[in-house]
């Protein structure tokens, strides 16, 4: 039985590592590289992997709606400077190590069998796969939201770790860049509920680390100020209103838990009361 969960494991082993020379050898020469331990390699690649979805998604998504969507989605008066950018990226590029670190440790843990990790769909129906993943997720946006709600309401974890995310705290001062632009310990924080969920609900090992990857994606896209207007999505106008009133829209993907515990403020009744306000004052 020991003999069968070793195998079971070295399946977790086999992935990261052909993950590790795909992302790898195509980066790096292989003296720079292949002499690494396997963990020292896995967090070589989720460093490089993870430079590079930020900066791509960043400046793709910057283009299209700074250049050729200019005064389409935003006025020219609501654009980030590129000095803000830049700093932005520097607080990003800074905090990277640590923030890839995270995944780097998940992926140990899953290798070692502490989690509920399975390497292959088949292992379950297909209707179980999206049921665990359904429920992952819940539990990541529940523990995402009170991290985050800690974040601001414990005022030493505000003004040690997460006052740094929030000297942007103005549409103009807000741009993709900054979804990753946190203090390091801040961004791992909040990504914690991604791991502890591991050893809760069952997931397929490769679609955890896609849901991990795609944080950079979603945190871009949530700080980019151009409301969707998807119900129930926690868009960028729900986090712009975070971001200007400290004390609203704690979620991640969803408007689901600020609804449930009383912290969501909608942006378009927000666009309504301004307007009222301005009226008022004319």
């Amino acid at each position: 039985m020991a003999v069968d969960n070793a195998s079971y494991l070295m399946q977790f082993v086999d992935e990261t590592s052909f993950y590790n020379r795909i992302v790898l050898s195509h980066l790096l020469p292989a003296s720079l590289w292949e002499h690494l331990p396997h963990f020292l390699q896995t967090w070589l690649r989720n460093y490089l992997a993870g430079n590079l979805l930020y900066f791509i998604s960043g400046f793709l998504w910057c283009f299209y709606i700074y250049y050729l969507k200019l005064n389409v989605y935003l006025p020219q008066d609501a654009i980030p400077t590129r000095k803000a950018m830049l700093l932005q990226i520097h607080v990003a590029v800074k905090a990277m190590p640590c923030y890839t670190l995270l995944p780097t440790v998940s992926e140990y843990m899953i290798e070692s069998g502490w989690t509920r990790c399975y390497s292959s769909i088949g292992e379950l129906s297909w209707f179980l796969y999206f049921v665990s993943i359904a429920t992952y997720l819940v539990l990541v946006e529940f523990g995402i939201y009170w991290m985050h709600r800690e974040l601001h309401d414990i005022k030493p974890l505000y003004k040690h770790l997460h006052a740094t995310h929030h000297i942007y705290n103005k549409q103009n001062t807000l741009s993709p860049f900054a979804g990753l632009a946190f203090h390091p310990v801040d961004g791992i924080l909040q990504a914690v509920p991604h791991v502890i969920a591991l050893f809760i609900v069952p997931i397929h090992f490769t679609t955890h680390l896609g849901l991990l990857f795609m944080e950079a994606i979603w945190t871009a896209n949530i700080h980019d100020c151009i409301h969707g207007n998807i119900w129930p999505v926690m868009g960028a106008g729900y986090h712009t209103i975070h971001h200007t009133t400290y004390k609203h829209n704690y979620g991640h993907y969803t408007i689901w838990m600020d609804w449930m515990f009383g912290s969501l403020k909608d942006p378009l009744l927000e666009d309504v009361d301004n307007k009222d306000i301005s009226k008022k004052a004319e």
